[in-house]
């Protein structure tokens, strides 16, 4: 036998395979009976034995299936192929963590010349550390705009309007579909309470002028995720915040399915997101609202929604863990 071929008798309980993979028993037990992962020698006495083999790719598995890789995709594959995988994976991961470190830029459209050199200045963009602001777009009005072709798809479009009126409106809701901004944030002088309240449930972030240079950065700080300097996920620490993925109602289900794993992780992670993004439309509305505490109501909306968003991706791996089908949200 060669020093490189790995133990072909079982001599670990699934107590030890357990503890040195760092995979829960039941998850063990599940892989083994639904996907074959293991075939484990039996004592006289029924005892299950695992050999050192079996053990490595537990370890590899764990791993691979933390990092987004479906079971049932990858239960069969030997050792060799599983760490030649988790080596492939690795790779990608570090080629875009470096893309993702050198392109922390929020992109903006700004609708109003103003308020585009008040962006612009050296003054205003300080207060975003290492997030750099590029102004892609500037336009005088939102009819100019609508007649204009986009450099390029901006994540924010900020407006200025000196009246925000019905036909306002739906001038800025069609431009930020055209162009197909994560976030719009409109700044008015006059404007008519039902419009306003509308946009709002929209998503939106109106508030009413004279709008202080810190205010204003307060208001584009809360759709960016917050800076930590640990990376997870796809998620990217200063770039924005993405939308919603699912509703409450495709939450709820989730939650009421049950499964062949003995933990209630769906449920747990489904409820733990609708109360994320309670909170997150909550501290929205308190910025919206109010520019009294607008720092702080800004900061718990970046945290509330990055929390929120990560979550989304955990859902999305216990789901592929568990074969569930997700629906995500008609504005997907």
């Amino acid at each position: 036998m060669s020093k490189n071929t790995p133990q072909k008798v079982g001599t670990h309980k699934i107590g030890a395979v357990s503890s040195l993979s760092g995979v829960p028993t039941p998850t063990l037990r599940v892989w083994e009976l639904r996907y074959e992962t293991f075939q484990p020698q039996k004592t006289e006495s029924k005892h299950r034995l695992y050999t050192d083999d079996d053990v490595l790719k537990a370890t590899v598995l764990k791993r691979l299936t933390e990092q987004g890789h479906g079971i049932s995709s990858i239960a069969k594959l030997n050792t060799t192929d599983l760490n030649n995988l988790l080596q492939q994976q690795q790779e990608t991961n570090q080629r875009k963590a470096s893309s993702d470190f050198k392109d922390q830029t929020v992109s903006i459209a700004v609708i109003g010349l103003p308020l585009a050199a008040k962006i612009e200045s050296k003054k205003f963009t300080f207060s975003f550390n290492n997030q750099a602001i590029r102004i892609t777009d500037i336009f005088s009005t939102v009819q100019q705009a609508l007649q204009a072709k986009f450099q390029k798809s901006p994540q924010i479009i900020l407006v200025h309007t000196n009246s925000l009126h019905a036909g306002v409106q739906v001038d800025i809701h069609r431009l930020a579909q055209l162009n197909s901004a994560l976030q719009v944030i409109v700044l008015y002088n006059y404007g008519q309470e039902p419009i306003i309240e509308s946009m709002k449930r929209c998503g939106m972030i109106v508030r009413r002028e004279p709008i202080s240079d810190s205010d204003l950065a307060d208001l584009i700080r809360s759709v960016l995720l917050i800076d930590n300097e640990t990376s997870a996920g796809s998620l990217s620490s200063g770039m924005l915040i993405p939308p919603r993925k699912y509703d409450d109602i495709e939450l709820m289900r989730v939650a009421s399915i049950s499964t062949n794993v003995l933990c209630e992780c769906p449920k747990h992670v489904s409820e733990i997101i609708t109360q994320l993004a309670s909170f997150e439309q909550y501290s929205h509305e308190c910025l919206n609202n109010s520019t009294e505490d607008a720092h702080l109501h800004a900061y718990l909306s970046s945290v509330s929604g990055s929390a929120r968003a990560l979550f989304e991706s955990a859902l999305e791996m216990v789901a592929k863990h568990e074969g569930i089908q997700l629906k995500k949200t008609s504005s997907e």
